[in-house]
């Protein structure tokens, strides 16, 4: 590699990384708009649906560390094909299936090709994208990912009235042949990381102490801290301003998408800043701070529709411009060689995270508690920046070097 990539070229390198990355989880939300017409060939129950998109998230949150040490390894454009290809085709198998247990062994197969996205990603990217752009180029790979999430249900409903659900799977897996071939036909500008030769004999595993270490367990806390308010907001918002404030369901929808729509534009400016500064991590717990004061804003002062609306997606605008600095200082705590398994670890806590607060934010809901949610995820903001900026101050002091693979 040299040592300033083109613009153009670091471009041609984000479009091929996040045109894969949109589609790992443009996978994943495609499945729940699949749901009713899997109901009426299955004749399955809502539980046995959700075991669908369960076995997918949990598959890839479980293999990205195992798949980082292999990245790390062997280097991370054969993985990237291969996850790709296996999680595209796996979802356009899901089109000929004939009994759900094959939807499900199909789902397990895709969150296999899936937990190779995250690692590969960034391990490509910080090998090939010129340093001073690095800030956008991670922007912009948060970025796709996020457009494929936002997208998934719409196109899907659109596909499934249009071509049925089987055409609608044959059909959204297919689109990845393209994206793999055209990575194939541009390996030459997709650089690895750059890797010290691991001593012959050294096992696969060798440098697992290094995701035990102080700060990379922080910044996990920190994905996972995160994760947990997103998810929270995702799942409930709607419901909590319906209850606590008596906003209508289109109301809370509107304000719920604001949300979600300044997040993803969120992380564009965040790139932009983080290109231009190295106090990422000062700008990241002030954007935090304000963002989960807003929150609590929202949740304990009684407001009309508008003003509702406009905190949430300035709120969401912030934690989203919070992301980009946030995995710039990740790149920066790990060691060099080591990207993958660092990114496949912390990242990991993004699944779990999502996984946990559901579920007892809804009960709190049932024990008639609705207005301590939102307050409650503002909280988990205010933590999550104790774990980020104690896993920064650690990753900058001298550490006792990592064994070589």
């Amino acid at each position: 590699m040299t040592d300033a990539p083109s613009w153009a070229r670091d471009a041609r390198v984000n479009a091929l990384i996040g045109t894969g990355h949109f589609l790992s989880h443009f996978y994943v939300l495609c499945l729940p708009p699949l749901f009713l017409s899997w109901q009426k060939t299955f004749d399955v129950s809502f539980a046995e649906l959700g075991l669908s998109v369960a076995l997918m998230s949990a598959t890839t949150a479980i293999l990205q560390t195992p798949v980082g040490f292999l990245v790390d390894r062997y280097g991370a454009r054969r993985f990237l094909v291969g996850g790709t290809l296996l999680m595209t085709l796996a979802m356009a198998g899901m089109a000929a299936a004939i009994a759900y247990w094959q939807v499900l062994v199909l789902a397990l197969l895709s969150g296999m090709g899936n937990s190779v996205i995250h690692p590969a990603d960034y391990a490509i990217l910080a090998g090939s994208v010129n340093r001073q752009r690095m800030g956008r180029s991670f922007a912009l790979h948060t970025f796709s990912g996020n457009l494929g999430s936002s997208l998934a249900p719409p196109i899907t409903a659109v596909l499934i009235a249009l071509v049925g659900w089987r055409g609608t799977l044959l059909s959204v897996g297919m689109v990845g042949i393209p994206v793999v071939l055209m990575i194939l036909w541009q390996s030459r500008i997709l650089q690895d990381q750059a890797r010290p030769r691991a001593p012959k004999g050294t096992s696969l595993f060798a440098g697992s102490a290094l995701l035990a270490t102080r700060p990379i367990l922080l910044f996990f806390g920190f994905f996972l801290l995160s994760a947990m308010a997103g998810a929270g907001v995702q799942a409930w918002l709607i419901t909590v301003l319906h209850a606590t404030h008596g906003l209508s369901l289109e109301a809370g929808s509107t304000a719920l998408t604001g949300y979600m729509i300044g997040g993803t534009s969120g992380v564009l400016v965040g790139g932009w800043v983080a290109d231009r500064t190295t106090r990422h991590l000062g700008f990241a717990v002030v954007l935090t701070i304000v963002s989960a004061s807003l929150i609590l804003v929202v949740a304990t002062v009684p407001l009309t529709e508008l003003p509702t609306i406009g905190l949430l997606a300035v709120a969401g605008l912030l934690v989203g411009a919070s992301r980009t600095p946030r995995d710039v200082m990740v790149k920066d705590a790990a060691p060099p060689g080591q990207i993958g398994k660092v990114f496949g670890f912390v990242s990991a806590g993004l699944p779990l995270g999502a996984a946990i607060t559901p579920v007892p934010f809804g009960l709190l809901i049932d024990l008639g508690r609705p207005d301590l949610v939102l307050v409650l995820i503002a909280v988990l903001l205010m933590l999550s920046l104790l774990f980020m900026g104690s896993a920064r101050a650690t990753a900058r002091r001298p550490t006792v070097a990592v064994p070589a693979e």
